[in-house]
């Protein structure tokens, strides 16, 4: 069985041509920009605009991580989580990265492979990169205000729908050179969605994959004020108290 879905603003154009069926997208060369043994990332330039194929193929090397192969049957394919999530952003107003086409392909069951297409976000850096690079603007408190506004309320956004992104850190977040930046969140395979405790540890999880860079970069007044952003709150409760305390100790002995 094989699922592809090319999105309709793309139909009449050259980008049909490329991305219209899985094959034509699995026999694509394009420039390497990233591999391991669950999935192959390419650029292509097609019409004046690069886009990012994102390729799924087998259950990755690690077997007993996979399930012991029973995930290609029983599990949901990454390439999926990461189409619907993509999806989920943009119903929630998130900005993301446009969906040109994406499906995936079974066997007796089983996942084989799977594809998405990205339209690239022009002009955009990720928010490590940034930092890593001591580019200028980390240095502009007025910048990172609007940064970090964006991120906590995209953040608070997923939350409260219930999802955890899993991933959640400053590489899987780009940021434009706009006078006024807009923050795009991207690569979301392992989100989810979660109720009660473990809806409540994954809200951790992310906000302390946030804080990890966060620490390094960022003053403790600026952490805080993303905080109160993200919670809404003018001042700390006893319950942010707790929850910023689980936050700060989350990867303490696991790095």
């Amino acid at each position: 069985m094989r699922r592809w879905c090319l999105s309709p603003q793309y139909a009449a154009s050259e980008v049909a041509t490329v991305f219209g069926d899985m094959g034509s997208v699995f026999r694509l060369d394009g420039e390497l920009i990233a591999l391991d043994s669950l999935c192959r990332v390419l650029r292509v330039a097609v019409g004046g605009k690069r886009y990012y194929v994102k390729r799924y193929s087998g259950n990755g090397k690690n077997m007993k991580r996979r399930w012991f192969g029973l995930r290609r049957w029983l599990g949901p394919p990454r390439v999926r989580a990461e189409w619907r999530n993509l999806l989920a952003f943009r119903a929630w107003g998130i900005p993301t990265a446009t969906l040109v086409a994406y499906g995936l392909e079974r066997r007796f069951g089983g996942f084989t492979r799977g594809a998405l297409v990205t339209e690239e976000i022009p002009d955009t850096t990720d928010l490590a990169q940034i930092a890593y690079a001591s580019d200028p603007r980390m240095s502009d408190r007025r910048w990172l205000r609007q940064v970090a506004t964006q991120i906590a309320s995209i953040t608070r956004t997923m939350h409260a729908a219930g999802f955890a992104h899993n991933d959640l850190k400053w590489r899987n977040l780009l940021v434009d050179r706009g006078t006024s930046p807009t923050v795009y969140l991207i690569d979301c395979p392992s989100g989810s969605y979660y109720r009660g405790a473990v809806l409540g540890y994954r809200v951790v999880k992310d906000l302390a994959c946030l804080d990890k860079l966060g620490k390094e970069y960022l003053s403790r007044s600026q952490r805080l004020r993303f905080y109160l952003d993200y919670a809404q709150h003018q001042r700390l409760t006893a319950d942010d108290r707790k929850c910023i305390g689980k936050i700060v100790g989350f990867f303490d002995g696991r790095d």
